[in-house]
């Protein structure tokens, strides 16, 4: 069972991506279940928006040794950059010329960030779904990790994937969706009822791995909450404690069920300070291990390694689609 992930080279991880997904990998990359954990960077992605070339570059070199500092181990994942790997645009291709523009017109995230965007709207921002879908197909994925504001891009994944095997015979294997079963969705800081990230206007509102450790507990301590001054579990009614909960009882590994009961003669101050406490201390040895290694030879030791093992799955397959539909001489 393949297992595969990619993430955006902002050159940072919020305490979201960090426990919604990236504290889960390290625990998944020693389960028996998996033959193969790809994890990559997603560069070609990150061109739908303009990009500084130098700040883009660092970015990429800063996001892997965050990975590796966070505990993935390259012994165990291929870590790779997604535009090291050719196959990835010629398959992105191939399914845009598979896909119709009403499926993609329809994603909701593209009609959030059209709304944002102030000049023109790029024409890789619709279709950058199909570029998506390209890099789960290419390698026969199984399980894909989404969050609930991605499920979409994985539903229309298979259905290119269940379209072009109804057309050209199979080819390709109809993933999975992974959602963590905890700490999936952590939310904003200073508007509880929407995601944390790192694009919040309002940088209270999201804490990144690499912020100073001060600021971090600052930034937990003026988390907005309620004038209720109990704290239990109510995403409606109490979504600022609630998320609070979350992040703790990812941490800690303790059930919510248990903080609850622990906190229940509390006060919201002290709360608030055992949580800075948790995330400081969860962050501060993962800061000192990136240290480390940002300027260590063991980035490109993991990238070489990640982008020939990513190319040999990769040109075989695109070898294969290629051949299905005809393009080139056979292969």
């Amino acid at each position: 069972m393949r297992f595969l992930s990619g993430i955006q080279s902002s050159g940072n991880i919020t305490l979201g991506n960090y426990l919604g997904a990236i504290k889960n990998f390290v625990k998944l990359q020693d389960s028996p279940d998996f033959t193969d954990f790809l994890v990559f960077i997603a560069d070609l992605h990150a061109i739908t928006v303009p990009q500084e070339k130098e700040k883009l570059r660092k970015n990429i070199k800063s996001l892997v040794a965050l990975y590796l500092a966070c505990g993935l181990d390259p012994k165990k994942v291929h870590i790779f950059i997604q535009s090291e790997v050719p196959a990835h645009a010629e398959l992105g291709w191939v399914l845009e010329c598979n896909g119709y523009i009403g499926e993609l017109e329809r994603m909701t995230q593209f009609k959030d960030k059209k709304e944002k965007q102030i000049g023109g709207v790029s024409v890789g921002l619709l279709t950058y779904p199909s570029l998506m879908a390209a890099d789960i197909l290419l390698y026969d994925t199984n399980l894909v990790p989404v969050g609930v504001d991605q499920k979409q891009h994985l539903e229309l994944t298979r259905d290119l994937a269940i379209r072009f095997n109804s057309k050209y015979g199979e080819t390709f294997v109809v993933p999975e969706p992974y959602i963590a079963p905890s700490g999936a969705k952590v939310m904003s800081l200073v508007d509880p009822t929407k995601k944390m990230s790192k694009s919040d206007p309002n940088p209270k509102g999201y804490i990144a791995l690499l912020d100073d450790i001060n600021i971090i507990k600052k930034k937990i301590k003026s988390a907005v909450t309620d004038s209720d001054g109990t704290i239990r579990y109510d995403l409606e009614n109490k979504p600022g404690i609630s998320n609070l909960l979350t992040i703790l009882s990812c941490i800690t590994n303790t059930s919510i069920s248990d903080l609850v009961d622990k906190y229940k003669d509390s006060n919201y101050q002290n709360f608030k300070e055992d949580v800075a406490e948790a995330v400081a201390n969860e962050i501060k040895p993962i800061q000192d291990k990136y240290n480390e290694i940002i300027n260590s030879k063991l980035i490109d030791e993991v990238l070489d390694e990640g982008r020939d093992y990513a190319n040999y799955l990769a040109n075989k397959k695109i070898n294969k689609v290629y051949n299905k539909i005809g393009l080139g001489r056979k292969r």
